[in-house]
């Protein structure tokens, strides 16, 4: 069985009574690497699943999790659905899609950590956090009333053009 099908099972297990406490250490884990790699944001960190486990002090379940967790922030996405302890994978991030990933996943443990700071100035977070919220906004253009002059151009109702019934 894949990692990564391994660390899905373990994690979404609703079963496990301890499954509270495992998304606990999961999440404090996942934020002591975040501040870790955006420390050094240009410093590509590479290594097999295993050495990266090793690393930064977790077991492969762990950092299986926070690989498939960083995967769509890449430069060049991981072959997370059939990577093993010994597949090499790389930690090359994309700074911005990083940050708006972490705001649509409503991680602000992850996007209010203190090195983001070092990497993009307070304006540039504020543009980054609203263009990730609005690009799921859905604006629905504005319906033509029944009184209001027709779209077509024609200077009547649009009750009596456009929209009348046949």
């Amino acid at each position: 069985m894949a990692l990564l099908e391994q660390w899905r099972n373990a994690a979404y297990d609703e079963s496990n009574p301890n499954l509270e406490a495992f998304w606990g250490d999961y999440f404090k884990f996942e934020q002591e690497v975040y501040a870790q790699l955006l420390a050094t944001p240009e410093e590509e960190v590479k290594g097999s699943v295993k050495e990266l486990a090793d690393k930064y002090n977790t077991d492969i379940m762990h950092m299986t999790g926070f690989l498939d967790g960083i995967n769509d922030s890449l430069k060049e996405a991981n072959p997370i659905d059939t990577m093993e302890e010994d597949t090499v994978v790389s930690l090359a991030f994309d700074k911005e899609k990083l940050y708006k990933n972490m705001v649509e996943a409503k991680a602000d443990w992850l996007y209010t950590l203190e090195q983001w700071d070092d990497i993009f100035d307070e304006e540039t977070r504020k543009k980054l956090y609203h263009e990730q919220k609005a690009s799921h906004t859905v604006v629905n253009d504005k319906k033509v009333g029944r009184n209001d002059p027709c779209p077509c151009g024609s200077g009547k109702k649009y009750k009596f053009c456009c929209g009348k019934k046949k």
